[in-house]
């Protein structure tokens, strides 16, 4: 064909060493940062709902992926853990003496960048939402002239 299928490397370098799901690591912290902060009712089911998301998506990730690439994706299951620093721990995985070198990339340092930019950004997004009067399905709310009230 002139087109190759695309390939999928099954990586056990970088953040992997650390967690085989790093998103799902990010919302866990995340959501347990602005549940603390915030502590309303509304922010304890949506910080629910987001981590059930990500936790759903780590079982069902995994399942295709086993699927899909069946005993390679094993072998890197055995080696590798959901949660941070488990198979280091366990002794199934190991942090080579450079292991900075893994993590010191354009994505890394990409995303590391952008969580300082937003967290120092915190104060500007309250300011503006201390703005905000009614929004959603309640009187004199922004959907109102949509929805014909």
């Amino acid at each position: 064909a002139a087109v190759e299928k695309p390939r999928l490397h099954l990586w056990e370098t970088g953040v992997i060493r650390i967690t085989r799901h790093p998103q799902m690591v990010g919302q866990l912290l995340w959501s347990a940062a602005h549940l603390s902060m915030v502590g309303s009712s509304f922010t304890a089911l949506t910080m629910a709902l987001l981590v059930g998301h990500h936790l759903f998506a780590v079982w069902h990730g995994d399942r295709r992926l086993e699927a899909e690439h069946g005993d390679a994706f094993r072998a890197v299951k055995e080696r590798t853990s959901v949660w941070p620093f488990l198979a280091i721990l366990d002794g199934r995985q190991t942090l080579p003496p450079d292991y900075y070198k893994e993590l010191v990339r354009a994505p890394y340092v990409l995303i590391a960048a952008g969580t300082l930019a937003a967290y120092k950004a915190h104060p500007y997004m309250q300011a503006g939402a201390a703005l905000v009067r009614n929004t959603g399905l309640v009187p004199g709310g922004v959907l109102d002239g949509l929805l014909g009230e």
